[in-house]
């Protein structure tokens, strides 16, 4: 039976995800700010999938604002312009990171889980 509050739900999310991220943009110069929300997102998105077994709060939080809030397509434009090497030190850094901090978001999610 399909939730048919699901894209409600989703669409809440990704608003606040998308405003969230704006902020950061303002605050933190690229590729610096899309590195940090990519890096957060990973770690947030990694223990909320350990943590919340809310299906509508999984959905808000993942689908929606996590989803919003994450920008690897940004990663791939100004990793092009800034040419190389530092377009692929930028692509390293943010996977790397990422996988480090949804590692430790899954880490941190199952023990307060």
């Amino acid at each position: 039976m399909a939730d048919r509050l699901a894209p409600v739900v989703i669409a809440l999310g990704g608003s606040l995800g998308a405003i969230a991220r704006y902020v950061v943009g303002t605050l933190v110069v690229d590729p610096g700010g899309t590195l940090l929300v990519n890096v957060a997102g990973s770690f947030a998105l990694a223990a909320t999938v350990a943590v919340v077994h809310s299906r509508r709060l999984r959905l808000f939080l993942t689908t929606g604002l996590l989803s919003s809030f994450t920008t690897y397509s940004t990663v791939a434009v100004e990793s092009a312009s800034l040419g190389l090497p530092a377009g692929a030190a930028n692509v390293a850094a943010t996977y790397a990171l990422g996988v480090v901090a949804a590692g430790l978001g899954l880490v941190v999610g199952r023990r307060v889980a």
